[in-house]
């Protein structure tokens, strides 16, 4: 099974949806899954959005407490256990990732590691570069803390990550 295949599979295990596009079918996607209002950060690797006007980067808190979808970016999955990095950057990422009930994450496939070691080796270069925030993300919000498990209490009811292939 392809890195890939494994990522998808994991991330259905965990409640996550997934769909593979390539870079020119980034925007029509992200506009045909995102429920409005919709907030972003500017995604932390070279790639465009298209014509995708309906995402506010710049959002006001009430506004981002108003918005239904969140969009951002991330440079590390986790094949074996659907899981994904969130750097904390000052555009913004954590918080459109974690406030709106649904999450749209795009991940280019190439930045898809196999496991967890090849995860943490990741996570040991960028702190040795001086990053010191990132969040690790498997599937939507969920807590038992209280008996039942609910979902989207401290973040998304619904993940959904889009992967950009490498052609």
């Amino acid at each position: 099974m392809s890195t890939t295949a494994q990522f998808r599979s994991s991330l259905q295990t965990v409640g996550s949806d997934s769909v593979v596009v390539g870079s020119d079918e980034l925007g029509p996607t992200v506009d045909k899954l995102a429920h409005g209002p919709v907030v972003g950060a500017p995604l932390p690797f070279e790639t465009s959005l298209g014509e995708s006007s309906a995402i506010n980067f710049d959002p006001t808190a009430a506004e981002l407490r108003n918005s239904h979808t969140g969009v951002s970016g991330s440079e590390l999955g986790v094949a074996s256990v659907g899981t994904v990095a969130i750097e904390s950057r000052p555009h913004g990422d954590e918080i459109v990732s974690l406030y709106p009930q649904q999450h749209l994450l795009v991940i280019r496939e190439g930045d898809i590691v196999p496991d967890v070691a090849t995860a943490f080796r990741w996570l040991g270069d960028r702190f040795a570069e001086g990053r010191r925030s990132i969040i690790l993300a498997t599937g939507p919000s969920a807590t038992a803390d209280m008996g039942e498990l609910v979902t989207g209490v401290h973040g998304p009811h619904e993940v959904t990550v889009i992967i950009l292939n490498d052609e």
